[in-house]
């Protein structure tokens, strides 16, 4: 990443989604986006996805968003071999709930195109992840299949957070708010965020600390989902994000950096939950559609 004076990594990142931005707009205008996503019908309810029902006192391991990424600005390239259509349906066999697909082209070497191949190979949730800006992107987003977007408030001003919070709303799709720190915490409960994400990762500096959602958990509003985000690596990891009360965790770069991303999430999976490995007969049954 370059090394540009005075401005933090998450400045770095939004200045450059801005640039990439204005060319994207000059080839596709934000009415030729509007009308694609205007036209979209078909939606899959990314909020229910992450939320499990059992029977009373019932044990539920927590659910999984998987992430598919090419590339992060901490660790750099992940993975040589992008297949994103195989590394989805291994996610899906695997147990994810719903993916995450990182669509942002400088630092994570992404693309729009890997959001529509990915929800175009499976048939539960995606969520865009992206540095989202702006309402055109919040079109462009609906236009290209995704059924939830990440909104971060390090980026937002409140006006925009709020404002986009209802774009999604009216557009059916899910808005994932994403937050680091109390502050931002209540800016996002404000604007009226009912799915927050904590990011233990600091788009600050990039360090990583899993203590990050124990703290804000505690300070969540009743009825809101739950999302705890960066540094997952272990089925004790995903106990202890259940016991605080997360309904769900997303997690990247450690499946990513795997041989086999899907096996690796149902083997993370079955830890947590201290159940057998299922997943090559899952995977089996989907290979076969």
């Amino acid at each position: 990443m370059p090394d540009e004076p005075g401005m933090t990594v998450l400045d770095q990142i939004v200045s450059a989604r801005r640039r990439a931005l204005e060319e994207t707009r000059s080839i596709v205008p934000l009415k030729s986006v509007q009308q694609m996503a205007e036209a979209r019908s078909e939606r899959r309810d990314f909020a229910a996805a992450l939320v499990a029902i059992t029977e009373p006192g019932a044990s539920q391991p927590l659910r999984v968003i998987a992430e598919l990424k090419r590339a992060s600005p901490s660790r750099g390239l992940l993975r040589q071999r992008y297949r994103r259509r195989e590394i989805a349906l291994g996610y899906e066999g695997g147990g994810a709930a719903a993916l995450s697909v990182l669509t942002e082209e400088q630092y994570f070497l992404g693309s729009i195109r890997d959001l529509t191949e990915v929800r175009q190979s499976v048939r539960i949730p995606v969520l865009r992840k992206d540095f989202i800006l702006e309402s055109y992107q919040i079109y462009e987003s609906v236009a290209a299949g995704a059924d939830a977007l990440l909104l971060i408030v390090a980026a937002l001003p409140d006006r925009e957070l709020g404002e986009f919070i209802n774009l999604c709303k009216e557009l059916r799709v899910a808005a994932l708010v994403e937050v680091h720190t109390e502050t931002e915490l209540e800016r996002a409960v404000r604007a009226g965020a009912r799915i927050i994400g904590v990011n233990n990762r600091n788009l600050k500096t990039l360090e990583v600390n899993l203590a990050t959602s124990f703290k804000l958990r505690a300070k969540m509003p009743r009825g809101c989902i739950a999302i705890s985000e960066s540094g997952i690596r272990t089925g004790a990891d995903l106990r202890r994000l259940s016991e605080a009360g997360f309904d769900a965790a997303l997690i990247g770069e450690h499946l990513m950096t795997q041989p086999d991303p899907g096996q690796a999430l149902c083997q993370l999976l079955a830890e947590s939950s201290e159940q057998p490995v299922l997943f090559e007969k899952r995977n089996s049954k989907i290979k076969s559609r």
